[in-house]
Parts: structure tokens; C-alpha cells; sequence
């Protein structure tokens, strides 16, 4: 094989084009789920399947474009950073991060919950400004609480410690 034919398949090889395939299925899949939810709605005429629909349809969306990035050419994956070890740390903290709203959304409401989450969560992907984080984490969770329950979704109290 001439030099250049070699360089045009090892470029084919490298190019990861799995992956925008693989974020496409996902996407498919749940807008498949989608079709499995109950079709109620309320007074503005968004159903529970809504939310579903959209991320389904952003991950499709996003995984085709991901797919003609790679054929481009335009990324390649990054061999220095598979070969990194996994830091066991960063991973705790942010499996910690998911799990604080199952312990605690009932007792600090869902601002307070979304605020400790986020920073577990940012802290894991290596931020070291704790109290901005958890200054945005606040800011984030109260505008989603208020966001829904201008739509009529309950998410519990705001801050049920003070009451």
C-alpha cells in the first residue's frame, strides 16, 4: 500500500463516528419511551411525554451531527486521555451529586437540593470555586422551582426548613 492510502484508512479508523451513532440510538430510544407515556395534560397542553420527546429529539438531532463531524474529519478521538486512569474521587463526587436529591429533596426542598447537587457535580468535573458554584446551583434550582410551579407542577415547598 502507497503511504498515502495507508494515512486515508488509519483517518477512516480513528474517526469516531460510533459515537454520534451511539447518541443517535440513544435519542431514538427515548423518543421510542416517549410513545409509552400516558398522554394527559393540563391547562397549558404539555404532557408528562413532553420533556421526554425533546431531550429524544435533541439527542438524535445531535448525534447525527456528531456522526457528519466525524466523517468530515473535523474531531479525532483523543488517544492521551483514554490512556489516563480514572480518578476514583471525581467519580464519588459526582455520583454524589446524583444522589443528594434522593436524600434530601424532602427535607430542603428543591432549591436547596439542585444547590448542593451542582456543586457536588461541577467540584467533581474539577471547579475549586465552591461558593459560586453553589451561589448558580441556587439561582438554577430556584428558577426551575418557579418555572414549574408557575405551570401548575408542585415540587414540594421552596425551603420546607423554614417553613
Amino acid at each position: 500500500m502507497t503511504g498515502k492510502r495507508q494515512a486515508e484508512q488509519q483517518g477512516r479508523r480513528s474517526k469516531p463516528w460510533w459515537l454520534g451513532l451511539a447518541l443517535a440510538i440513544m435519542g431514538a430510544l427515548w423518543l421510542n419511551g416517549a410513545r409509552s407515556i400516558s398522554s394527559t395534560t393540563n391547562y397549558i397542553g404539555l404532557g408528562p411525554a413532553a420533556i421526554v420527546l425533546a431531550v429524544g429529539l435533541g439527542l438524535t438531532v445531535l448525534g447525527i451531527l456528531l456522526i457528519l463531524q466525524a466523517l468530515r474529519g473535523e474531531f479525532a478521538a483523543v488517544a492521551d486521555e483514554a490512556e489516563a486512569p480514572p480518578s476514583h474521587p471525581a467519580f464519588l463526587l459526582a455520583l454524589a451529586g446524583v444522589a443528594v436529591p434522593l436524600l434530601t429533596m424532602r427535607w430542603l426542598g428543591f432549591p436547596l437540593t439542585a444547590m448542593l447537587a451542582f456543586a457536588l457535580v461541577t467540584h467533581a468535573f474539577g471547579s475549586r470555586r465552591t461558593g459560586l458554584d453553589l451561589v448558580i446551583g441556587f439561582a438554577l434550582g430556584s428558577a426551575a422551582w418557579l418555572g414549574f410551579s408557575r405551570l401548575g407542577i408542585s415540587l414540594g415547598g421552596f425551603l420546607p426548613l423554614i417553613g
